[in-house]
């Protein structure tokens, strides 16, 4: 059994025994984390397909350590001005082993609400002319004798 599953943003296909790299968690090592935001699930040639995600489908895994990942090196420059900036960090990652997949148990993910808009039906204000201008004419210059 394998499953697709979504977490922080990326998308990973999982099995039991599988290691991955995710972002940082607030998870102490050892502890086990609850994945139930399933994609698709291949239970042994019946595939189910999640609209997003698959009702009671989870994967469950275990923290196997926190640590930072090889630096990133950023280097801008700007040819013939002398500018050169070099910047770099280290990611900081949460291994997780993947300890089971299951199609039924797992809590539903919580559905992000999207807010239709809809059209305010505002009172119309009456329309109000404003008052015209006086244009003066320019007078015509005065020629120098």
């Amino acid at each position: 059994m394998f499953a697709i599953i979504e977490f922080g943003g990326q998308q990973f296909k999982v099995e039991k025994g599988t290691i991955l790299k995710v972002g940082r968690l607030q998870a102490k090592e050892g502890s086990q984390v609850e994945i139930n935001q399933v994609l698709l699930l291949n239970d042994n040639g019946k595939i189910t397909i999640g609209t997003p995600f698959v009702n009671g489908a989870f994967a469950s895994a275990k923290v196997l350590n926190h640590e930072k990942e090889d630096k990133i090196r950023i280097f801008k420059m700007k040819a013939k001005k002398r500018y050169r900036r070099t910047k770099g960090h280290r990611q900081q990652v949460t291994k997780l082993e993947i300890t089971d997949v299951k199609a039924t148990g797992g809590k539903a993910p919580e559905k992000k609400e999207v807010k239709v808009a809809t059209p305010k039906t505002a009172p119309k204000k009456p329309a109000t002319k404003k008052p015209a201008t006086k244009k003066t004419a320019k007078k015509p210059a005065k020629k120098s004798e």
